[in-house]
């Protein structure tokens, strides 16, 4: 049997590989993706002071701290069994807003994009920022760079730092933003979301307009049938910050609802012994494997699945693309992996305008940031949308607030399965014969990249030990010995 390595998988966060193995015939038999790495978070929490959980999360990625921070102090307000102030929640809405905005901005133009912006064939040397910057000129390039700096200087301003905020506390926040932050806030608003609707506008004319992208988007080896989980507001709508998960199957129609620590009758995790990740499904269905389909217990989160959860969105320019969205795809829920991206761009639209909305608001100025009527810790659960879609954060403690236990479920483990069965599915579609070239691997690695998966945040199980492969060369290059635990 003939083994492809595609080692490392490129323009993710984190690192991985995808092993392909190829019968005598020279076809596909099983692709898998595999991550190599492990972070451990869960388990040095253990001991530490809940109040610091906020600032040691952050560690677990440098591109996706706000959603761990976020995700930790809301926990921690559940916790100490607190409530924000409005002026607080609101400033934390915005401020993640803004995260939410200039994160997906760097998976669409530097990560995702160039497979649509170059092509999803060209040369690997073109397949990056330089090509894009290549393609849409350097004006843009620019533009994007200040515009995306802009937004990070004002989150520096607000949350102390931008890759490791330090404002959020439980019960609310460290400071007001000062009076001139406000002010820049409302100029850098509408820079943002006139820069979003260039970005949904070129997504249209690049890749929708043309019609090999289209059928690409909507071909059968991207179709994926799985159920979907993410927040929604008390009209379900998408939401970022805060609401309650709603859960709906393969139909589209509503099959779970929870908030807090109800998640555990929802969401259960499988353990594989080839990777770090866990694999999340439904708990009342129950793991069925790697399947999707009718009955399938695999569920996927972030922009597509956002969308295909809710009623709509929550500001009007992004509620017409999301109209838009389904109308063109011709059904709901949308199956198509490809369409993550799609989804995402309406995102990028909704964060602008939300931005501009909550820098208006006279309540974010407000003196009243923190609520100090804690009560004795016990438990607490905090729920986010992160970027990557819906992230768990749960801490058990001791009387004193040390933490007992922690529970990371992090976007990525969510897709996990997807993305397997994703690249299986391309893999088998595209290898014939053992033919396989850079465009045919690109293809392959497409199907995760959607996603936009963080495989530093994903690493969470350890299935027996550290497996260790340590290789010698000598000085020509030749491997002269490996060493293995395994």
């Amino acid at each position: 049997m003939e083994r492809i390595s595609i080692n490392p998988i490129t323009r993710l966060e984190g690192h991985g590989e995808i092993e392909i193995f190829l019968d005598e015939a020279g076809n596909v038999s099983r692709a898998y993706l595999q991550i190599p790495e492990l972070r451990g978070f869960e388990k040095f929490a253990q001991g530490r002071p809940a109040e610091e959980m906020p600032r040691i999360t952050p560690r677990i990625c440098g591109v996706c701290p706000t959603a761990h921070h976020m995700a930790s102090v809301k926990c921690l307000d559940a916790l100490f069994q607190v409530q924000p102030p409005p002026a607080a929640k609101k400033i934390r809405e915005l401020f993640y807003n803004m995260f939410m905005f200039e994160d997906h901005l760097l998976h669409f133009y530097y990560l995702g994009g160039p497979d649509f912006i170059v092509g999803p064939t060209a040369p690997k040397a073109e397949r990056n920022i330089l090509g894009v910057i290549g393609k849409v000129g350097l004006e843009i390039a620019k533009d994007l760079i200040a515009t995306r700096r802009a937004v990070r200087e004002l989150m520096t301003e607000i949350g102390g730092k931008v890759i490791h905020p330090v404002f959020g506390l439980p019960g609310g926040i460290s400071k007001s933003p000062k009076k001139d932050t406000l002010e820049k806030l409302k100029t850098v608003a509408r820079k943002a979301l006139d820069f979003a609707r260039f970005t949904l506008k070129a997504f249209h004319e690049i890749v929708l307009a043309n019609p090999r992208y289209l059928e690409l988007i909507t071909s059968q080896p991207y179709y994926l049938k799985t159920n979907y989980m993410g927040l929604v507001d008390e009209k379900n709508r998408v939401s970022f910050y805060d609401g309650e998960v709603r859960i709906v199957g393969v139909d589209g129609k509503e099959i779970g609802r929870f908030s807090g620590i109800d998640y555990l009758n929802h969401i259960a995790e499988h353990v594989e012994p080839w990777t770090y990740i866990k694999f999340p499904y439904l708990k009342k269905i129950g793991w069925k494997g790697f399947v999707d389909g009718d009955g399938t217990s695999i569920y996927r989160v972030a922009p597509l699945a956002r969308l295909n959860v809710s009623d709509g969105m929550k500001t009007p320019e992004a509620q017409e693309e999301y109209e838009r969205f389904y109308e063109t795809l011709g059904e709901k829920p949308v199956h198509h992996t490809l369409a993550y991206h799609w989804a995402r761009v309406i995102e990028v639209l909704q964060s602008a305008e939300r931005m501009v909305e909550l820098s208006s608001d006279p309540e974010i100025g407000s003196p009243e940031i923190r609520n100090l009527d804690l009560k004795t810790p016990r438990e607490g659960v905090g729920i986010v949308e992160a970027p990557r879609g819906t992230l768990i954060h749960h801490y058990k403690t001791d009387e004193k607030g040390i933490i007992q236990e922690a529970n990371l479920i992090v976007a990525t483990v969510a897709n996990g399965a997807s993305m397997n069965i994703n690249i299986d599915r391309v893999a088998r579609a595209t290898i014939k014969e053992g033919k396989v070239d850079e465009g045919i691997l690109n293809l392959v690695e497409m199907a995760f990249r959607a996603y936009d998966p963080c495989f530093a945040c994903a690493t969470h199980s350890l299935p027996g030990g550290f497996p260790i492969k340590i290789k010698v060369f000598d000085k020509s290059g030749q491997k002269v010995k490996e060493l293995s635990n395994l």
